[in-house]
């Protein structure tokens, strides 16, 4: 159990190793804070999307398991993510991949995306649903920023 809940910490924290570690995290929000090569079609007021696809281990012995995943989204990460300055846009079972939780979250660029993120982590809250529900999870993310004649920004 405990082997699977570092997993998970560990997971979970490799999404700020690129600033981390001196590289320039991908830019990500308002066309004026984007370079040339990225911001010809981006919206002067467009958040910072963030789009995670969470792949769940099958469940074993009540920890894992996609229906452990929404649980924890149901119980309080939702919540933990808004209370630290993220809008949740929402969530999707993927059907080509029952395992896979997709989320879409929101933010005014990426150094906000980053703040939200490093508070979340910290969140004594974070951790105890956690351990509640300890999920090993496979992890793709990608950033957006909206067109500018998109309906969402």
């Amino acid at each position: 159990m405990l082997r699977i809940l570092v997993a998970v910490i560990i997971s979970l924290s490799l999404t700020g190793v690129a600033s981390a570690q001196g590289d320039a995290p991908e830019p990500c929000g308002p066309s004026g804070e984007l370079g040339a090569n990225l911001s010809g079609n981006v919206a002067s007021d467009s958040s910072c999307f963030e789009i995670r696809m969470y792949t769940a281990a099958p469940e074993q012995d009540g920890a894992g398991g996609i229906d452990n995943l929404h649980r924890r989204f149901r119980e309080g990460e939702v919540e933990l993510f808004e209370k630290h300055g993220a809008k949740f846009i929402g969530a999707w079972q993927r059907l080509d991949n029952p395992n896979t939780l997709v989320w879409m979250m929101a933010y005014r660029n990426r150094a906000h995306r980053d703040e939200v993120f490093s508070n979340f982590l910290a969140d004594p809250e974070w951790k105890e649903l956690l351990a509640k529900y300890p999920v090993p999870i496979d992890i793709e993310a990608f950033f957006l920023s909206a067109s500018d004649y998109s309906v969402l920004k």
